[in-house]
C-alpha cells in the first residue's frame, strides 16, 4: 500500500539513466504511483538497481503506432510525465508536450537534460562532469596544482538535475491545482548546478572567494575546514569555522597554547597551520579521534566508506539505510510527520505490470 504525501499522484516515467530514474525514485518514495515505460525486450529488475525501486513497469515499443497510442492513453490519465531524452526525441515519437497537453490539459511535463531544451549545446552529448564544467562548480573543486576533482556525479546529475526536477514537479502540481493547467518543466543540469553555486557567486563578488583552488574557506584551503589522515590510514573531517568551535578544536587537539593558531582567518598562515594539523592528526587513530571529538561542538566527523556508513550509530538510530531485496541502500528522505514516506518496493522486471496498469488506469 502506497504511503507518503504524494499518494494518489500518477506519474508516467520514460525509462532512462542517471538523474531521471533518481527523480522518479524520489517521487515514488513520497507515495506517487510511478509507472515506468520500458522498451520491450529490455532488461531490468535487478535488486541492485536502487534508483529503479518502487515503481511498476509497462513494456512498449515506441516505434509501434499501437504502443504509442497506449503511451498516450497512460499520459492522458497521469498527473506527471518524466522524460530524459535529447530535445526533439519525444516530439518525433508523437509524445511531445503539444500532443500530451492536448490529451491532458493539467499534465506536468518534466523534461530532464544536461544542457537544456535550448542553447547551442542542446543537442550535444554530455555527462555530469561536462555540465558542471561550464557553471564554475567543477573549477572550484580539487587541490592546488592539480586538475579539478570530479565530485562523483552528485552536483550535476543528482543535485542540479534530479532534485531540481522534483522541486519543479511539486511546484507545478501545486499550481495546476489552482489553475487547472499543466505546463512544461525544462530542467537542465547546467542551470541546476549554477543555482547550487549561488552562495559562492555572492562570496566572489565581495572578495570572500577567489578562483584559485584550495585557497578558500570551504574548498580545503582553510586548516579548520578540511579532512585529515589519521595514524591508522583513516580520515576525519573538521569544520570548525565559528570562533567557539575553533577554540574547542584547538583544545581537543592540544594546540590551544600555540600562538600560531590564534590568527584563524589569516589566509597567509593557512598552509603552515594545515601542515601542523596534518602532523597532529597522524598521532592518533581514527577511532581515538572519534572518542575525543565526535559529538562535540568541534564540528567533527569520521570519513566513512560506503560499506561503513550504514553501520554508524547515528545512521542506525535514524534508519538512514535500509535493506531491500537483500541490497543495502539509502532510506527515504526527507521525513514527514503525518504522511510518512517509504520505499514502495524493489525494482520491477521489464513489463511486469503491463496488463495490470492498463486495466487499473483504464487504458
Amino acid at each position: 500500500m502506497a504511503s507518503g504525501p504524494l499518494k494518489g499522484v500518477k506519474v508516467v516515467e520514460f525509462a532512462g539513466i542517471g538523474p531521471g530514474p533518481f527523480a522518479a525514485m524520489l517521487l515514488s518514495d513520497m507515495g506517487a504511483d510511478v509507472v515506468r515505460i520500458d522498451r520491450k525486450g529490455g532488461r531490468g529488475g535487478a535488486p541492485a538497481d536502487v534508483t529503479a525501486r518502487g515503481r511498476r513497469s509497462v513494456a512498449l515499443d515506441l516505434k509501434d503506432p499501437a504502443d504509442i497510442e497506449v503511451a498516450l492513453g497512460l499520459i492522458g490519465k497521469a498527473d506527471v510525465l518524466l522524460e530524459g531524452f535529447r530535445p526533439g526525441v519525444m516530439e518525433r515519437l508523437g509524445l511531445g508536450p503539444d500532443e500530451a497537453l492536448k490529451r491532458n490539459a493539467k499534465l506536468v511535463y518534466g523534461r530532464m537534460t544536461g544542457w537544456g531544451q535550448t542553447g547551442p549545446l542542446a543537442q550535444a552529448a554530455g555527462h555530469d562532469i561536462n555540465y558542471i564544467s561550464i557553471t564554475g562548480a567543477l573549477h572550484a573543486m580539487g587541490r592546488k596544482g592539480q586538475p579539478p576533482a570530479p565530485p562523483l556525479n552528485l552536483v550535476g546529475d543528482f543535485g542540479g538535475g534530479a532534485l531540481y526536477l522534483v522541486v519543479g514537479v511539486c511546484a507545478a502540481l501545486f499550481e495546476a491545482q489552482r489553475s487547472g493547467q499543466g505546463q512544461v518543466i525544462d530542467c537542465a543540469m547546467t542551470d541546476g548546478a549554477a543555482s547550487l553555486s549561488a552562495m559562492f557567486y555572492g562570496m566572489r563578488h565581495t572578495g570572500m572567494w577567489t578562483d584559485e583552488r584550495d585557497a578558500n574557506m570551504l574548498d580545503g584551503g582553510a586548516h579548520f575546514y578540511d579532512s585529515y589522515e589519521t595514524k591508522d590510514g583513516g580520515f576525519i573531517s573538521i569544520g570548525s569555522i565559528e570562533p567557539q568551535f575553533y577554540a574547542l578544536l584547538l583544545e581537543k587537539a592540544g594546540l590551544k597554547d600555540d600562538p600560531a593558531f590564534q590568527a584563524q582567518m589569516d589566509k597567509r598562515a593557512w598552509p603552515a597551520l594545515s601542515d601542523k594539523l596534518t602532523a597532529v592528526f597522524k598521532t592518533k587513530t581514527r577511532a581515538e579521534w572519534c572518542a575525543l571529538m565526535e559529538g562535540t561542538d568541534v564540528c567533527f566527523g569520521p570519513v566513512l566508506g560506503l560499506g561503513e556508513a550504514p553501520e554508524h550509530p547515528h545512521n542506525k538510530a535514524r534508519e538512514t539505510f535500509v535493506t531491500v531485496a537483500g541490497v543495502v541502500q539509502p532510506n527515504v528522505a526527507p521525513r514527514f510527520s503525518r504522511t510518512p514516506s517509504k520505499v514502495q518496493g524493489p525494482p520491477a522486471a521489464v513489463g511486469a505490470h503491463t496488463d495490470e496498469v492498463r486495466k487499473e488506469w483504464g487504458v
